[in-house]
């Protein structure tokens, strides 16, 4: 059986092979949270306790776990959204040493998520795409243009359930906030970070009587476009949509 280029990752990013990280070398870490123009809308987000969700069992939250492409016609209210949001990237704690506590685990505490949105229904906010500030818990607004969700829908590959969600979650890979401490294998562990992030979602949202669809079949150079990323430094490297689910 001949071996492709993910064999060949799998072997190059073998101990043996990884050069000095730039943390050894003393380089300075990259900022916890990429900046943002502040003449942008910031909007601040309730606090994640202000919804009231239904109790939950871990038992239950895993048993009935299944991906949703089919919701109801409702809007999330913002306070749903917040709770999702600090579920899935929330900041517990800035530490003395300069990282980030959060609701999620990630290698070495690099956290090294952004999480756009796009908006279809969510009370108060105007549909289009934000990225969430989670060190400040608050929303910035990057772009209103009506066609994004089409367009977000055509970079999934035609994914019909993407526009009818009330919002679907992207996540970004900030590379070096990685890659600093970890070199190339730190690749490896992006992946497996959105794995975790996205199961605390797809938990968080049954406490809210929501669905959720992971969604990784997606053109990779047209969803970075859409977002604004060079594919290099930065890009895509997860979605999930996310919508009230419909009981009929």
């Amino acid at each position: 059986m001949a071996r492709g280029i993910g064999h060949q990752f799998m072997v190059q990013t073998y101990y043996r092979y990884l050069a000095p990280s730039d943390q050894s070398k003393g380089l300075p870490q990259p900022p916890l949270q990429l900046p943002y123009n502040p003449d942008q809308p910031v909007i601040p987000l309730p606090a994640p306790t202000a919804v009231e969700v239904r109790p939950v069992t871990v038992r239950e939250a895993i048993e009935t776990r299944r991906s949703v492409r089919h919701y109801a016609p409702t809007h999330l209210s913002l306070e749903e959204l917040s709770f999702l949001l600090w579920c899935t990237q929330g900041v517990k704690e800035v530490s003395g040493r300069q990282v980030t506590l959060r609701t999620v685990p990630s290698a070495g505490a690099r956290h090294a998520f952004e999480t756009y949105l796009l908006v279809n229904r969510v009370a108060g906010l105007p549909s289009g795409l934000y990225r969430f500030l989670a060190l400040e818990h608050k929303l910035l607004q990057l772009d209103l243009d009506p066609r994004l969700s089409d367009k977000v829908t055509e970079a999934c590959w035609n994914q019909q359930f993407v526009k009818q969600s009330a919002v679907t979650f992207i996540w970004s890979a900030v590379v070096y906030r990685m890659t600093w401490r970890y070199g190339e294998r730190g690749y490896r562990y992006l992946h497996l970070d959105a794995g975790h992030v996205c199961q605390n979602l797809y938990l968080a949202a049954a406490a809210v009587d929501c669905g959720v669809c992971a969604i990784a079949a997606y053109n990779d150079e047209a969803m970075n476009a859409l977002i604004g990323l060079d594919g290099a430094e930065q890009f895509v490297i997860y979605l999930a949509t996310v919508g009230k689910r419909d009981r009929v």
